[in-house]
């Protein structure tokens, strides 16, 4: 009997076509807020604001990547795919949350995605532009400082946008702590999680 093992080559092709088609779906759903914006489920959560950040969110890796990374990285000899996929999901996962109403039916999701979501953001920006030879604590710091200063620009984004005359004001100050303190710990196990995966075997 063959045993089928999967080659590097293989999951690079795996990352690749996953990576492609989330921003096929972000994208999707993008065009389809501006073309049924009542079925979105974002028309009164600052829309105008996300159908501008999130493809940028989206697609800032790619054009580091034409504009500089493909000619003068030093830490990718080819597009970084994984990272790719990694800075996209967070962006796509919102837009299907709030195009499913789950962050106002279901009472554990608006938490849960702070913390996995920027987890997912943090690791991909870590796998981007981190070198890999950071020791534990400096990839533990790094995770923490874009993860806290990230949560931070959100948090004033969505008071700015829509929080400050909506009817969240009234809790907005303890719901926005929380979301701060989870998008935070999402990013510190981020970082403690990538510096394990990328240990040499001989160091484990």
């Amino acid at each position: 009997m063959t045993t089928m093992v999967a080659t590097p080559a293989v999951r690079a092709d795996w990352v690749r076509y996953a990576a492609v088609l989330a921003k096929v779906l972000l994208f999707g759903l993008l065009l389809s807020a501006l073309i049924w914006p009542d079925l979105s489920g974002i028309k009164t959560k600052a829309s105008t604001a996300r159908l501008i950040v999130y493809p940028i969110g989206g697609m800032v890796l790619p054009l580091w990547w034409w504009a500089y990374g493909r000619t003068r990285s030093t830490l990718h000899r080819s597009f970084p795919w994984a990272a790719d996929l990694l800075m996209t999901l967070p962006w796509l996962i919102d837009l299907i949350g709030n195009r499913l109403n789950l962050f106002d039916t279901v009472d554990w999701w608006d938490d849960a995605m702070h913390f996995v979501l920027w987890g997912f953001l943090t690791a991909g920006v870590l796998l981007a532009f981190a070198p890999r030879d950071l020791s534990r604590p400096i990839t533990t710091l790094v995770a923490l400082g874009f993860g806290a200063t990230a949560a931070i620009v959100w948090e004033v984004g969505e008071y700015v946008t829509f929080v400050r005359n909506s009817p969240e004001l009234a809790t907005a100050y303890t719901d926005t702590l929380g979301d701060l303190t989870l998008g935070t710990s999402g990013a510190l196990l981020a970082g403690l999680v990538l510096y394990q995966f990328r240990r040499k075997p001989t160091d484990r």
